[in-house]
């Protein structure tokens, strides 16, 4: 990230702090060598790990356990062109501990889709990063609102074969 690219990094307890405010959020791992995301909902540990809860036969289990992955989480306002979006990057892992498991089913998540059989997966905080865009204005000043925004194109918008 550069210094002025109109974003403000934040500090490991701000993103913590802001990740506790979002339900939702995605897993990012490698299947197959090639990147994939999966949207979940999630809660978070008293040290900042990201807990999930899956279908223990999920494809998401079985490709992220005892894997490097990332979690996302972010909340926009495209109105006023502000946003914030947290990274956590580690480890994640399949809760095997009795003890352990005992006490996050405490804490959550609460599965949205049950299944017959669960298991809670555990994603440690090794990197915690993150930054936001607050009211749209830039370091440089310029307010984003301003700017006149680019329409998107439309299908029928594509000039006629010549």
């Amino acid at each position: 990230m550069h210094a002025n690219d109109g974003f403000r990094e934040l500090g490991r307890q701000q993103c913590l702090t802001l990740l506790a405010t979002v339900p939702v959020g995605r897993v990012v791992y490698t299947c197959q060598a090639l990147p994939a995301v999966f949207p979940v909902n999630f809660a978070l540990d008293a040290d900042g790990a990201v807990l999930l809860r899956t279908s223990a036969d999920s494809a998401l289990a079985r490709a992220v356990d005892g894997a490097v992955v990332a979690f996302e989480a972010d909340e926009v306002d495209a109105a006023v062109y502000s946003g914030w979006s947290v990274v956590v990057t580690g480890r994640a892992a399949v809760v095997t501990d009795t003890a352990e498991r005992e006490r996050l089913e405490r804490i959550g998540p609460r599965p949205w889709v049950p299944s017959p059989e669960e298991v809670l997966m555990r994603i440690g905080p090794e990197l915690v990063t993150g930054r936001e865009l607050v009211g749209g204005r830039t370091v440089y000043g310029v307010r984003l609102s301003a700017r006149t925004p680019v329409p998107a194109a439309r299908a029928g918008d594509r000039p006629a074969p010549g």
